[in-house]
């Protein structure tokens, strides 16, 4: 797939399904569960941070199982080495907590999907200006409504804006109106140990409070 095609599916899979499934914690031998009750829950963006146990043993695991239905990459990416070991396994996102240009312009050379994260103005023109594809405001629960809003007004329309932090069926919705293009979910979602089935009840009321349901 080339580039353009890859971030045109994100663009598209972001706006049915605006959530990223953040695996944090997950070991390789429970990551193929827990990704299936995801995918049939309807959330088709999953993350696995890198600092997981063996988190790129863990996305291979994803990519292969799921790489048709899903678009699969790694979270707390902050080495452009990295991106390239993601770039083999076949990952699609690279998303990071912090706006760092070197590990942006290692994505766009990869022909990956970049979403770094940002706290201020300064660092999402920044990002911007090295090629992110969508900005995580990071953390959310730290810059609020007022602050997104705030930089939503200044930023190009066309970035979507992925709230991450802090993020669950509480206030989902508020975000959503607020203008945010898409929610990653933590611990809302997945802590390590979680069973599939906890997982799957978990991504229902998510689902349903991005509904307003």
């Amino acid at each position: 797939m080339t580039a353009d095609a890859l971030e045109a599916l994100f663009r598209e899979t972001l706006a049915e399904a605006p959530l990223i499934a953040i695996l944090r914690g997950i070991r390789p031998s429970e990551v193929e569960a827990v990704g299936a009750v995801l995918v049939e829950s309807g959330i088709r963006l999953i993350e696995v941070p890198l600092n997981s146990p063996d988190p790129f043993n863990s996305i291979a695991r994803l990519v292969k199982r799921f790489g048709d239905s899903a678009l699969i990459g790694a979270g707390t990416v902050t080495q452009p080495d990295d991106v390239l070991e993601l770039a083999d396994i076949g990952a699609s996102l690279v998303i990071s907590p912090h706006a760092d240009r070197a590990v942006i312009e290692a994505t766009r050379r990869a022909g990956l999907v970049s979403l770094p994260g940002i706290a201020t103005p300064s660092e999402a023109f920044s990002a911007i200006a090295a090629g992110a594809h969508a900005l995580k405001l990071f953390p959310m629960e730290m810059i609020g409504v007022a602050g997104m809003k705030a930089m939503k007004a200044v930023l190009p329309a066309d970035m979507p804006l992925i709230a991450v932090g802090g993020v669950g069926p509480a206030n989902i919705a508020g975000f959503r109106a607020a203008g945010c293009a898409g929610f990653g979910l933590g611990s809302s979602l997945y802590r390590p140990g979680m069973n599939p089935g906890t997982v799957r009840e978990a991504a229902r009321d998510c689902l349903a409070a991005l509904a307003g349901g």
